[in-house]
């Protein structure tokens, strides 16, 4: 099953713009093995955006290889295009992934019925379970209560990503979640709130940079512990917030170059941090340096 800290993986890149391939792999090594329980790949904190589809494709042939069956492997297979969203997924779940994750459709926003039936396109023609991304801060829209029930209830979609923010949406999610349907926290700053209503553990950015402090804060949740985890939540509070001074992924690449990865520069249209804001979250690292190391 599916559960606990998914890190959100950054895409590295060399000095040319090309994908550093080996930094990759000791990224997908390094999560292996300090207690991520999944890896997503072609996420929005992988700048998925600016890459080609044969470069897409190659990302996902290594990284699955490399992975070797160690954690489930979910690949971002989203588009506004239904026929693009449907084309991704069946490519990807019949290249090995064990899930893929899917976007609602951005830019050119749809009605409910053409919610539904863009879901329903993709999880009747993935070969692995689909599971939902609701992010209305990036797309402009949201899975409504009444969509989800109906797509709850397809036997290939495994379940939600919910990063809308809202508690009160969140618990009317919550109603709908079974042994066929879950939910992930995509909010690092909300994790265990999101866990106490049934969430089975964070999509996250923050388990770029502190992946067995992430794991332990679900841990905790799965054991019943909510006050030491929320006590571990608010210790990274801070840091969270710092990873997102600007638009994601930019921190979060800054702060794992400071750390001593190799995970270069980003794909235009994104640049390089604001030198004050990155030295607050060089200071916020420096602060947590016996957390997360």
């Amino acid at each position: 099953m599916l559960r606990g800290s998914i890190v959100a993986l950054v895409t590295p890149f060399n000095a040319d713009g090309s994908v550093n391939f080996e930094e990759l792999g000791k990224l997908l090594d390094y999560h292996c093995e300090n207690n991520t329980g999944g890896i997503v790949i072609l996420g929005t904190t992988g700048e998925a955006s600016t890459l080609s589809f044969e470069e897409e494709a190659e990302v996902v042939k290594f990284s699955i290889e490399r992975v070797n069956h160690r954690v489930p492997v979910i690949v971002g297979s989203g588009s506004n295009e239904t026929a693009k969203a449907v084309t991704y997924s069946k490519k990807y779940s019949e290249m090995g992934a064990d899930y893929v994750l899917v976007i609602t459709p951005y830019y050119n926003k749809t009605n409910e019925t053409g919610l539904i039936k863009h879901f329903e396109a993709v999880a009747n023609t993935s070969k692995c379970p689909v599971i939902m991304y609701n992010v209305p801060g990036r797309t402009g829209m949201s899975i409504s209560i009444t969509a989800m029930e109906k797509l709850a209830k397809h036997p290939n979609i495994y379940g939600i990503k919910e990063a809308s923010g809202n508690m009160s949406y969140t618990a009317k999610v919550a109603r709908l979640l079974g042994p066929d349907f879950h939910m992930f926290s995509g909010n690092d700053d909300i994790i265990v709130p999101m866990m106490s209503v049934g969430a089975e553990g964070v999509i996250s950015v923050l388990a770029n940079v502190a992946p067995k402090q992430t794991a332990k804060m679900c841990e905790l949740c799965f054991d019943g512990k909510y006050t030491e985890a929320i006590k571990l939540q608010n210790d990274l509070l801070p840091l969270t917030n710092d990873l997102f001074l600007e638009v994601n992924p930019i921190p979060v690449k800054e702060a794992m170059n400071y750390m001593g990865f190799n995970v270069g520069g980003y794909r235009a249209p994104l640049d390089t941090m604001d030198k004050a804001k990155a030295e607050i979250l060089h200071k916020e690292i420096d602060k947590n340096k016996e957390i997360i190391f």
